[in-house]
């Protein structure tokens, strides 16, 4: 039984990658495709990333990306059927980037058709195509017969109908030749005085800790002297703490890397944000190097107030 899918591109070596220097992507695809997820992971690796030009801007972009090579050294360039003519729109820009010396990796980003019209439905978006009587059927395959000429052309064509997040991440720095780092977890400190951090992924309290403020001697010193690390760490109840935080961590990196996600931000606090949560946040952090995590940064939000507010 024929399909009215068609069939994938031969395969087609990249020319040039960021390694080499400019790289500049132009992403296509069918609406409902996956073109946004796929430009949000291309836009978190460092590209910038230029969404819905009007194609007279079109010889203007590739004069600025060619021109500037150091501002512009990654560029994604998002084109599809809200350009009007695509493929006239796709053939001008590619030449104009050609013309300058810029040979462009095209990626296509395409779904079956029963899952962009579910897609649709669920989301209750409106096909750029559709004529205004709600036929979504229609609109998709007039859409792929416009970008069709584009998708014949691809470098990369990627199919999102049953990928995860995941999955699709991995196809994407596939296609860019670059590796994945995986999770990037950011240890936060800060005092609970001042308000939770709102680029809180997991928030854990420390005031369950004796509290060296009332230590006279420790008052003044901050959670990275020696002094408050060890009248904090050596109370019994913080390596049971740790070790709690450290088993549901554990859990939760893998889980959280499955779905998806890149960065992940664990905060913790204490009152003040300058003894207790700080301790604990380079504990942690330290926890997580250990297991082989590269990508593990630490920070203490309120470490910098005038003591007086921290009263």
């Amino acid at each position: 039984m024929a399909s009215d899918e068609p069939d994938d591109p031969p395969a087609a070596p990249r020319i040039e990658g960021p390694e080499e220097g400019q790289h500049v992507v132009l992403l296509s695809g069918l609406s409902g495709g996956g073109k946004t997820a796929v430009a949000k992971l291309i836009e978190d690796v460092g590209y910038t990333v230029v969404d819905n030009v009007p194609s007279e801007l079109l010889a203007g972009l590739a004069e600025l990306a060619a021109d500037d090579r150091g501002r512009f050294a990654r560029v994604a360039i998002v084109l599809d059927v809200r350009a009007g003519d695509a493929e006239r729109a796709y053939r001008a820009i590619r030449g104009a980037l050609e013309g300058r010396g810029l040979r462009p990796q095209v990626i296509f980003v395409e779904a079956r058709s029963d899952v962009l019209i579910r897609r649709f439905s669920e989301t209750r978006h409106r096909h750029p195509l559709d004529p205004g009587d709600g036929s979504v059927a229609a609109a998709i395959d007039e859409e792929r017969r416009r970008l069709e000429p584009v998708r014949a052309e691809a470098d990369v064509v990627i199919d999102t109908s049953d990928l995860s997040l995941r999955e699709l991440r991995e196809a994407v720095l596939a296609a860019l030749a670059l590796p994945d780092e995986g999770l990037v977890v950011h240890v936060m400190s800060f005092g609970y005085k001042f308000g939770l951090p709102l680029e809180a992924d997991l928030v854990f309290d420390a005031r369950l800790l004796r509290n060296p403020y009332y230590e006279a001697e420790l008052r003044p010193q901050s959670g990275l002297s020696e002094a408050v690390r060890s009248f904090v760490l050596g109370q019994p109840v913080a390596p049971v703490f740790l070790g709690a935080i450290d088993e549901l961590l554990s859990v939760a990196l893998p889980a959280y890397a499955a779905e998806g996600k890149t960065r992940l931000t664990v905060a913790i606090g204490c009152t003040g944000g300058f003894h207790r949560s700080i301790v604990l946040a380079e504990a942690i952090a330290a926890r997580l190097r250990s297991r082989g995590l590269s990508g593990v940064t630490v920070s203490h939000r309120d470490i910098g107030r005038p003591a007086a507010e921290r009263a």
